[in-house]
């Protein structure tokens, strides 16, 4: 078999199927090379979701004739010269590969200009100048791409439906929306606009205008800086939370990214905010040096490598944390319409499905059952107590008997529930009125009204107590009068061979007993009580995933479990004492918003709300 080079044209295409997988891929290297000239207004037309037709126009910079005709060579590019400025790379093209990849597959035609002078007017099919041209002066750049994969048919046949082709670069344009706050950007199919922003460069409207008002209520602005980084953005309150992680937006000196390890750390930020399964939106745009980041990894340019990522992780964890900190995280009920009552924002259209100016708005989950408000203009609740027999099917309330005549109320702001009384409590003081179902604790201030789940509440108690307790257990080991006997599939007990000194770095001592069985004798005195098996099995789920084992993560587990196991649960009946002490411990919480599973303790209806409900107020 004898080497040889390939020719041009059917290099490029095969470079095309690196480069250009969908119409999407073909908006973005377009519109990259529109941001790379300085444009401040990019439009982008879509026919048949750009698989008959393709049209980007751009206010910027322009090319002279003898530029343009160079653009469509293989490996031709205006954004690096040499070596160095591969390892310094600040604009988002610099391969040199998009346009002869996309001239390649498609019938193309160039419009360009200066502004200072007539323009250029190419055509290229499949990659071949059809001709060559004057065009009008106007200063950009319009291209427009027609007939994608005409003429390589077994990528054509691959395409999804023109509403899956759509969707990918709706997704495409929210990402560089909120990437460039600063380009007004609008988006047209088969002539009808599906998207568009402002220019503004306020980031926040271009998350309402992607994500919705409602969502972009909820986010909180986020800044760090360090000698490298410079961090800016939003976070969504964990209320706002989406079944996936593609509502996590990293952005990398103007550039979104794809990193599962920031990600992560955004993940981590929220510690035990969110519900399991569940993610939030996050609009991170993070400044650095280039040569702290080296973009070219992958032909799309959607990953990249840091040289102090570790750094750069520590970060974001804790600025999202120190975010936190300082905000009131309880949810508050909003009524939207005469029958329907916000609770939270979960799940949305996402960002995969197009979204037009009209489906921009959430969908909210909405509580279709009410419960009967009450009045409290201060005089004393009723003082007696409703049994509640459940043969009938009826609702149990219990009221209790409290005099809010005389009552101190710290006070707290007008827009919601934030602590400014003693101490370091991020709740205001709540009066107990009455407990619902055995399950719900019912409270009061001068603000409004209380829902809290008395399991999730003495949940989070307890697993701050448990966690500060096993966090100061020394490191020692607690002999075994039976020891631990415990079976492995085939791959854990590799795992558990290869990997026995980190494990009796962490107190655990595996001994073989038989096929695929081990015994452990010992084991750190931390382990509480009744856990000893789930602590272990997760430390070998940690060492298969990881290689290394997180003892802080462990801990903070195993106290869960103690917190969810030894907590009272639903159906329970309090008395007035019990509900005031439990709310009392709640309030000395150091994050009393969630349990440690993420899920929410506390609603909120404010008193005018509530008067809403009831038509006091319109």
């Amino acid at each position: 078999m004898g080497i040889f080079q390939l020719p041009d044209a059917l290099a490029n295409k095969i470079a095309a199927g690196e480069v250009v997988e969908r119409p999407a891929s073909v908006v973005k290297e377009l519109i990259e090379n529109s941001i790379d000239a300085g444009s401040t207004v990019i439009s982008i037309d879509l026919f048949e979701a750009g698989l008959q037709k393709i049209k980007v126009t751009d206010n910027g910079d322009g090319m002279t004739e003898e530029d343009a005709e160079k653009a469509f060579l293989r490996h031709a590019t205006s954004k690096i010269k040499n070596e160095t400025d591969l390892f310094r790379v600040s604009t988002l093209g610099f391969r040199g590969e998009a346009l002869a990849s996309i001239a390649a597959v498609s019938r193309l035609t160039v419009k360009t200009s200066q502004g200072d002078q007539a323009g250029t007017l190419l055509s290229l099919e499949g990659g071949v100048v059809k001709d060559h041209s004057k065009s009008d002066a106007r200063k950009g750049t319009e291209i427009t791409v027609e007939d994608l994969f005409f003429n390589t048919p077994a990528r054509l046949k691959y395409m999804k439906t023109i509403h899956t082709e759509l969707g990918h670069v709706t997704d495409l344009l929210n990402r560089l929306a909120l990437s460039h706050p600063d380009i007004r950007f609008e988006l047209r199919h088969n002539d009808k606009t599906l998207f568009k922003t402002t220019g503004s460069g306020d980031l926040l409207q271009v998350i309402s205008q992607v994500y919705g008002m409602s969502a972009a209520k909820k986010m909180l602005p986020m800044q760090h800086e360090t000698l490298d980084f410079s961090i800016n953005g939003y976070i969504a309150k964990p209320e706002v939370t989406r079944a996936s992680r593609n509502y996590i937006s990293i952005i990398i000196n103007g550039r979104y990214i794809k990193s599962m390890q920031l990600s992560q750390a955004i993940i981590r930020g929220y510690h035990t905010l969110l519900p399991v399964g569940r993610y939030p939106i996050t609009v991170l745009a993070i400044e650095m040096d280039p040569i702290l980041v080296d973009v070219n990894v992958h032909p799309t340019k959607l990953e990249a490598r840091f040289s102090k990522d570790q750094e750069l992780v520590t970060a974001i964890e804790e600025t999202i944390r120190s975010v936190f900190r300082r905000t009131s995280l309880i949810p508050e009920i909003e009524q939207k319409k005469a029958d329907q009552t916000t609770v939270s924002i979960q799940d949305s259209m996402p960002l995969e499905t197009p979204q037009t100016t009209n489906q921009l708005q959430e969908s909210n989950q909405l509580v279709n059952e009410h419960q009967p408000g009450m009045e409290a203009s201060g005089s004393a609740h009723s003082n007696w107590q409703e049994a509640s027999p459940k043969a009938n099917g009826d609702t149990d309330i219990h009221w209790n008997a409290i005099d809010t005549r005389h009552t101190e109320v710290p006070h707290t702001s007008e827009q919601g529930p934030v602590s400014s009384d003693e101490g370091d409590a991020r709740i205001p003081a709540i009066y107990p009125i009455g407990q619902l179902h055995g399950t719900y604790i019912l409270g009061q201030n001068e603000n409004g009204f209380y829902m809290i789940d008395q399991h999730a509440a003495q949940e989070r108690i307890k697993f701050e107590q448990f966690r500060d307790k096993l966090g100061q257990a020394p490191n020692e080991l607690q002999e075994l009068l039976i020891p631990l006997t415990f079976d492995f599939s085939r791959q854990e007990s590799i795992f558990i061979e290869q990997h026995k000194d980190e494990l009796a770095n962490v107190g655990l001592f595996f001994e073989p007993f038989g096929n695929q069985s081990y015994i452990i004798r010992s084991h750190p005195v931390w382990f509480p009580d009744g856990f000893e098996e789930e602590i272990i099995r997760e430390m070998i789920e940690q060492i298969m995933q990881h290689e290394s084992i997180d003892i802080e993560a462990i801990r903070e587990d195993a106290a869960a479990l103690m917190s969810c196991k030894r907590s009272i649960k639903a159906n329970h009946y309090l008395n007035h004492e019990d509900m005031a002490i439990l709310l009392e411990n709640l309030r000395k919480a150091k994050d009393p918003f969630t349990c440690p599973h993420g899920r929410p303790i506390l609603i909120y209806f404010s008193s005018y709300e509530l008067e809403k409900m009831f038509k006091r107020v319109m």
